[in-house]
């Protein structure tokens, strides 16, 4: 497993009034989401990274507008419909 080290003044995390812990899985949640919606993973490594089972990270994803359905246009999004 892989380990990063971020920098962070001290005045700035003071004021964000998380504990290392916190803001450190925080900053995982954040970069799962962003992996997610760049598929560079799927949802299941992605909710890995961020801690969370899959079904309270595609909620977590909805607070950024991030949707788990990805169509190519309007007639695939009618078809899959359809198949229902």
């Amino acid at each position: 497993m892989c380990t990063l080290a971020i920098k962070i003044p001290d005045e700035v995390f003071l004021n964000l009034h998380k504990t290392q812990a916190e803001l450190a899985l925080h900053m995982k949640q954040i970069y799962a989401v962003e992996l997610y919606k760049e598929q560079k993973v799927s949802l299941g490594y992605a909710a890995a990274i961020a801690e969370m089972h899959k079904e309270e990270f595609i909620h977590f994803l909805a607070n950024f507008n991030v949707s788990i359905f990805a169509f190519e246009n309007k007639d695939e999004f009618t078809e899959e419909i359809g198949n229902v």
